[in-house]
């Protein structure tokens, strides 16, 4: 990536007034497109398949396995809404929906491989599982908001992801692919939800949605992001560092270098502003960079 190019990226310009009624500021012309991507199944991922680094790969690898549920979770969520939503939103809903399920699909025959280096991944599954069990009987606007909070927290990693490639730099190239594949579309498609949450709440006072959204953001990200650090030492154990060595070097990772927390961490804090919406921060250029070339890749017309 040139010097001028990343530049450009980092100065991500908000997009301006809203372009949608209803205060969301989702391009209008935006569309969400279907990448099928599958990455080589034969290829042989290294246990330590980033860098020959345990820390990088552990933190990856509790990331990866907590996808698959948490992307179901988010799916059953939006059929709650879909048929009050403006055509043009269910629809957008339908391409969401299919990007997740390839996500999903991917993560799983990922997570297959972590398994067979002999990782316990099946415990991050099910601590997942009982993280949302919480959300079991909760009003569909509740557990809306914690999809936008956990979806906004993926946008601002993916971010990171693209804008610095040093991050993913000496990763095992088809495990870095997914990784640039799925952080593409979750930019693609971070506002979605918010937009269906602006839909679902419209007859909600701004504080009434502020107050709601934000507090449950900061909830439901500190226990995100709290289990996925737990899981992470946990596989460092698996590989025979002591608790105190995996904390220590988890952190070090994480928040000095190559530090993508501390570095991310006023583009989250966005979310707790009044006004927020994920597309105020245009990334459509990090989206050009890994689009598809292919025609029948694009989400056909309704």
């Amino acid at each position: 990536m040139g010097d001028q190019t990343k530049l450009d990226l980092e100065r991500a310009q908000p997009l301006g007034k809203s372009t949608v009624a209803g205060g969301s500021a989702t391009p209008e012309e935006h569309a969400l497109i279907i990448r099928d991507q599958r990455f080589d199944r034969d290829h042989l991922v290294p246990r330590w398949w980033h860098s020959n680094d345990p820390v990088a790969t552990a933190w990856y690898n509790s990331v990866s396995a907590s996808l698959p549920r948490g992307e179901a979770f988010f799916i059953d969520t939006l059929k709650a809404f879909r048929a009050d939503l403006p055509p043009k939103l269910a629809a957008e809903v339908k391409a969401f929906t299919r990007q997740e399920v390839n996500h999903t699909r991917e993560h799983v025959a990922f997570n297959r491989i972590v398994q067979d280096h002999g990782y316990d991944v099946e415990s991050i599954d099910q601590g997942i599982h009982a993280m949302l069990e919480l959300t079991a009987g909760r009003p569909p606007e509740f557990n809306l908001a914690v999809t936008i909070a956990l979806e906004h927290f993926a946008a601002v990693i993916s971010r990171q992801l693209l804008v610095h490639p040093e991050y993913l730099a000496g990763a095992d190239p088809v495990a870095a692919d997914v990784w640039r594949w799925h952080a593409t579309e979750e930019i693609e498609h971070k506002g979605l939800v918010y937009d269906v949450w602006l839909h679902a709440t419209r007859e909600w006072s701004a504080w009434k949605r502020w107050k709601v959204r934000s507090l449950i953001a900061v909830l439901i990200t500190k226990k995100y992001f709290g289990n996925r650090i737990r899981d992470a030492i946990g596989l460092l154990e698996q590989d025979g560092f002591s608790r105190k060595q995996a904390r220590r070097k988890l952190y070090a990772f994480l928040w000095w270098k190559p530090g993508m927390m501390r570095r991310m961490f006023g583009e989250w804090a966005a979310i707790l502003m009044p006004g927020f919406h994920p597309w105020k921060l245009d990334d459509r250029a990090l989206i050009a960079r890994f689009d598809s070339p292919y025609a029948d890749a694009v989400m056909p017309a309704e």
